[in-house]
């Protein structure tokens, strides 16, 4: 079988500089290179470069995925918009990990093939498709991270029998709006492998998704209430270039603080097994319609 492999990152919050320009150019004579982007593709040979260094340094997006199956999707957010023991509550070997360095939390979504089933060629993959879930979790949307624990769970349900582990696993909390997911979340389904019957009982626990965007007056009423000169100092951060663009650090504490006064309370959170035993009547429900 010949191999093919897939390499990208983007800079977001900050192009790369000359220096760090010529720092990853070293690594690949190929590549295409931008202040914002680098993709290459590989058919023989393998990239030299430190992919996870390349995320926690210079990147704050990285996709990878091979024909014979592996993929992986690593984002990098400051850690005052997604705290990292916010997302550790997700986190699973299986299919994500949580870890922070430099002041940012990074989110590694991985999947390895161990079946040696080929990737899917009919349809190309760039990180345009995903990388709109970043912007999703530094608002507080949380559905990417809850859908890569249920990514972990498919990979259980393929791979072991150990009823005593489901039925100590709890869910971690589930986020509002999983019957209603983005694209950049179908995506990141399609691409962890979601079973869609084990997606679907979820999704019988979640409130109704949130709004397309935030209540203008409401947000208007928030940044006013904020003191002037902490908004000063955020101004002059922009301007210099100093620090990411205060709108996702302020978008995510304005839904911070309009969750914690609307939020009602949790429902009680389920084990694997008895999600497991759900998706399975969801499974065999829609094969009975079909």
């Amino acid at each position: 079988m010949s191999e093919y492999q897939y390499y990208e990152f983007l800079a977001v919050d900050r192009p790369l500089d000359p220096a760090q320009l010529q720092q990853v150019r070293s690594l690949s004579t190929r590549a295409t290179i931008s202040p914002t982007r680098f993709v290459n593709e590989y058919h023989w040979g393998d990239f030299r470069g430190d992919t996870t260094k390349l995320v926690e340094q210079l990147y704050d997006a990285h996709l990878y995925y091979a024909n014979w199956g592996s993929r992986r999707l690593v984002l990098r957010l400051p850690a005052n918009v997604l705290p990292v023991k916010t997302a550790a509550a997700y986190a699973m070997e299986e299919a994500l990990t949580v870890w922070t360095r430099s002041g940012h939390t990074l989110l590694d979504f991985s999947l390895d093939s161990e079946d040696g089933e080929e990737w899917d060629f009919e349809t190309s993959l760039e990180l345009s498709s995903l990388i709109g879930l970043r912007a999703e979790l530094a608002t507080g949307d949380l559905r990417p991270l809850y859908l890569a624990w249920l990514a972990a769970l498919t990979v259980w349900e393929l791979a072991e029998d150990d009823e005593e582990e489901y039925a100590r696993e709890m869910e971690p909390p589930v986020p509002a709006g999983l019957a209603e997911l983005t694209g950049p979340q179908r995506a990141l389904a399609d691409f962890l492998k979601v079973d869609p019957d084990l997606l679907t009982a979820a999704a019988q626990a979640s409130e109704p998704g949130p709004a397309p965007g935030p209540d203008r007056r409401e947000l208007a009423a928030f940044i006013a209430s904020l003191p002037a000169k902490e908004k000063d100092n955020l101004l002059l951060q922009a301007v210099l270039g100093s620090s990411p663009q205060p709108g996702p650090e302020l978008l995510a504490r304005y839904h911070s603080t309009a969750t914690s006064a609307t939020t009602a309370p949790p429902t009680s959170r389920r084990s694997a097994a008895e999600l497991l035993d759900a998706a399975y009547h969801c499974r065999t429900e829609r094969t009975r319609r079909e």
